[in-house]
This record gives C-alpha cells, structure tokens and sequence, in this order.
C-alpha cells in the first residue's frame, strides 16, 4: 500500500497491498501529544489545579503527569496516595474545567495532518480506534470538538479498564473491539508508556517525537518506529507489515534496538 501526501494535500494511498504482502488493517491511537496538541493547555491546568490544593508545580513537572490516569497523574503533583481526598478534589476540579480551559479551542489543537490522514487511512480500509487514559466521556468531548469523531470507532477511555497504561488491556479492548487481532495491529503514542504497552500486546509500537517524549526515550524501545509528523504516521501505517500470527503467540517480538528508524529525518540509526 503506497501513500502520496505532499503539503496541502490529502495523503492518497493506492492499493490494499503492497508487493511485500499484507498490511497493517488497524491502527489504534492514543489522544493527548498524538491526535490533540492540548499538552500546552493541560499542563497550565494541572498548575493551576495544584495550586488551589495548595501545592507548587511547574509547567516542567505538569507535563511528567500528563498522559497517566487522573488519580496517578494527581498523586504524583501533589505528593499524596491516589486516594487521598485532596487529590479527588483535585481530579473533580480538573474535570470541572476542562471544557473551558481546553476544549474551548476546538480544532485548534488538532496536530496537522491529522484529519487528512485519518481520513485516508479510514478510506482505504485501515480501522481506527482510540485508546487513552482519560475517561471515555472526555475522549469522546475532546475529538467532537476537534471535528474528527467521525473518523475513528471505538474510543477505549481509562474508566473502561481495570488497568490502564502501560498494561495492554486498553489496546487489546480497543483492537477487540475493532474485530482486528492485536498482531496484525499498530498503536500510536508519544510516550514510553504508550511504546511498552503496543509491545507487550504484540502491536506495532508507532511513536510521535512532536508530543511529550523524547526522541531518545522513545527510540530506546525495541522496534519502535518513529514519526516526527502525523504525515509519517500515515506511511508507516501504510508499509508495515504484520507480525505473523506464530511469531506473536509466541510472545512479544524482540528486536535490538538499532533497528530504530526515524520516518521523514536524515538520520537513521542502523
């Protein structure tokens, strides 16, 4: 399956196959750093939640709780155990005002590229999903307001498993949900969490380098296959190969990680 996407133009992609064989038929996403630019935005809010319990946090540590569950997310902020009262409040507060300090900004925070690539991922029989630790309900408010709702299927939230990331039954809910086996699966994500978690489920671990993970955290999970664009997502999809059905029952593949190769650079680490 080949893709053509120049700037300002909608990636097409020709054909179901390639002359390799069968690719890739989902690709699962995480939301926060990979779909939506809201980390700028959350991680004020999180300053700014934290200072009404009476703890100072910088933008700098806000951003190490962003993508975890809530309850870890807050705990960690203000240094109290997950189910401590303050940090209830302090999650009910989050939520409170989410709308207004996040998703007042619509379509602003797509990444670019996003629409144009679900799309054509969508159009030529790739199945979509999203799996994120918010909960479902913010999910589904954040990609509404963004305008792409449509474009994927299920959205697997936080509060839909008993244990969120980086433990794999949020993807294998997702991928299960899609009717697509995890080996023959992608997730996408911007953080280790999100690496570890696609490969522990036997999926093919994508990371973008433009959300909260560096290049070099990111790179040191085996098999990891970087993105600097939501345009390189679209092309990795497009020419990775499923992991045979075998191979993945067998367990996690492993592979060193001079393997890495980073989609639309100069350099590639062999």
């Amino acid at each position: 399956m080949r893709v053509s996407m120049e700037v300002g133009e909608r990636p097409v992609m020709r054909g179901a196959r390639s002359a390799g064989g069968e690719t890739l038929k989902a690709a699962v996403f995480d939301l926060d750093g990979t779909l939506a630019n809201t980390l700028p935005a959350i991680s004020k809010l999180l300053v700014k939640v934290a200072a009404e319990q009476g703890c100072s946090v910088t933008a700098r540590q806000a951003a190490t709780a962003i993508g975890k569950p809530p309850a870890a997310a807050f705990g960690r902020l203000l240094g109290r155990p997950e189910d401590d009262g303050r940090v209830q409040a302090a999650i009910s507060r989050y939520r409170e005002l989410f709308a207004y300090e996040v998703l007042c900004q619509g379509p602003q925070l797509l990444y670019p590229g996003v629409t144009a690539g679900l799309s054509a991922l969508r159009a030529h029989g790739v199945e979509l999903a999203v799996a994120t630790s918010k909960t479902t309900r913010s999910a589904e408010a954040l990609l509404d307001v963004m305008g792409i709702r449509d474009l994927v299927g299920p959205v697997v939230g936080q509060d839909m498993v008993r244990r969120g990331k980086p433990h794999p039954e949020m993807v294998l809910r997702a991928a299960g949900r899609l009717g697509v086996p995890a080996w023959q699966s992608a997730y996408v994500g911007d953080t280790v969490g999100d690496m570890r978690m696609a490969v522990t489920a036997r999926m093919e671990p994508v990371a973008v380098t433009y959300g909260s993970g560096t290049f070099g955290e990111l790179a040191a999970v085996a098999g990891t296959r970087m993105c600097s664009s939501f345009k390189d997502v679209v092309s990795v999809i497009a020419a990775a190969r499923p992991r045979p059905a075998a191979a993945a029952a067998a367990g996690p593949v492993v592979r060193p990680r001079r393997t890495a190769v980073t989609v639309g650079a100069q350099q590639r680490r062999r």
